[in-house]
């Protein structure tokens, strides 16, 4: 459970609750832990304190008043989702991400990177939360997959017995014109010539979710993509 609540001087602050008696709650608490103390990244949600109490796990994490990119993907908040801020999204976290992967020592593979695991700040800034289920792992076993598609689709990957993956391959195939993804992408992105960049991302998406890590780009690779598609749309 997460609450929110605020420090003496003012500070509003997520208070995340572990569930009592799991061992399993135990383990990624600790971990969440271990792995928060080393983190320091404008991308990244900065973890405030922990407490332990009386039998309570607590972690104490900056708030970020925005919520999650998926609560902004549904419409159901004054964000507006368009093109340019899914990408920025994407970069955001990507540039998060790859400060995870190649500047934490060891690394740190999230695992469990999706649109309600990603924040918005105030100022729209991007924060990757929630590392329960993160693992420090050597170079040599550094893999990743990150839905991407979700970002254009607001869709999870199984959807309805869906595989959306599948279905965009298969919009891909019908025409080159935005490779006819019309039925898949999430109607307030806009249908116009100024998605720029847009096939690229797609193709970049797909790559992320490969099923083998050598045929995945790195996180690195990632953020050269995505800066260069946003460069393509004018940012």
């Amino acid at each position: 459970m997460v609450y929110r609540g605020s420090l003496p001087m003012g500070q509003l602050i997520a208070i995340k609750i572990a569930q009592k008696g799991t061992t399993q709650g135990g383990l990624e608490f600790k971990t969440e832990i271990e792995l928060l103390t080393r983190v320091h990244h404008k991308n990244v949600v900065g973890l405030i304190g922990f407490c332990f109490d009386q039998g309570e796990r607590m972690l104490v994490y900056e708030y970020i008043v925005n919520g999650t990119v998926k609560h902004s993907l549904s419409g159901r908040s004054s964000i507006r989702m368009d093109w340019m801020r899914r990408l920025k999204v994407a970069l955001g976290a990507a540039r998060g991400l790859q400060y995870l992967h190649d500047l934490v020592d060891p690394p740190i593979i999230h695992r469990d990177v999706k649109a309600s695991n990603i924040l918005l700040d105030a100022r729209l800034v991007v924060k990757v939360v929630d590392f329960g289920l993160s693992k420090p792992l050597s170079d040599a076993n550094r893999t990743h997959l990150w839905r991407m598609l979700e970002l254009i689709t607001a869709r999870n990957p199984i959807e309805k017995g869906k595989f959306i993956v599948k279905e965009v391959k298969q919009a891909m195939n019908k025409s080159k014109k935005l490779y006819d993804l019309h039925d898949v992408l999430e109607p307030t992105i806009g249908l116009s010539n100024e998605l720029k960049g847009l096939e690229r991302f797609v193709d970049l998406s797909l790559r992320c979710a490969q099923d083998t890590g050598n045929h995945r780009p790195t996180m690195g690779e990632i953020v050269k993509e995505l800066e260069y598609i946003m460069e393509l749309g004018g940012a």
